[in-house]
């Protein structure tokens, strides 16, 4: 697993929900994910492909810390996961994503993303299609945790 290609999604994401959300999450340890379970409530997913590579990222957030985004975004809490906050993930996921494919456009690495698709629920399933292992980064705040996954196929 190339870190080159794994850090500009990680620092994205930091810059992404410090920007948009005044919120600031602290990285823990990376790992390798075992089976498809999201460790949290609502995840985005989005796929990339390219002509030296092909895989997919994806954010899943606990529900606390995705309400508490919503609320420092655009002002409203909703008591649950609706469509405003799935629609939210799915454009922090696309926001994600870009940053890290301007990042890594810097170093000559070029990819196409699909539309995000965001998925909600306890238990909820995420399939990297890729033969490549997947990074699972996990990150906490005080309103709760998030997970980045990165899975990545050279071409």
């Amino acid at each position: 697993m190339n870190v080159e290609f794994i850090n500009p999604f990680l620092s994205s994401l930091l810059k992404v929900l410090a920007t948009m959300a005044d919120t600031k999450l602290v990285p823990g340890t990376p790992s390798i994910k075992n089976g498809d379970v999201a460790l949290g409530d609502v995840s985005g997913m989005i796929g990339m492909i390219g002509p030296q590579t092909k895989g997919s990222m994806s954010i899943t957030f606990d529900e606390a810390l995705a309400l508490d985004i919503m609320q420092r975004m655009l002002g409203e809490r909703p008591a649950k996961i609706n469509d405003e906050v799935t629609d939210m993930v799915g454009e922090i996921t696309n926001m994600v994503t870009g940053g890290a494919k301007n990042l890594l456009g810097d170093k000559g690495y070029e990819f196409d993303m699909a539309t995000p698709v965001v998925v909600t629920g306890k238990g909820h399933h995420l399939s990297h299609k890729c033969q490549g292992k997947t990074l699972l980064m996990p990150f906490s705040s005080p309103a709760g945790k998030a997970h980045i996954e990165v899975s990545f196929d050279t071409l």
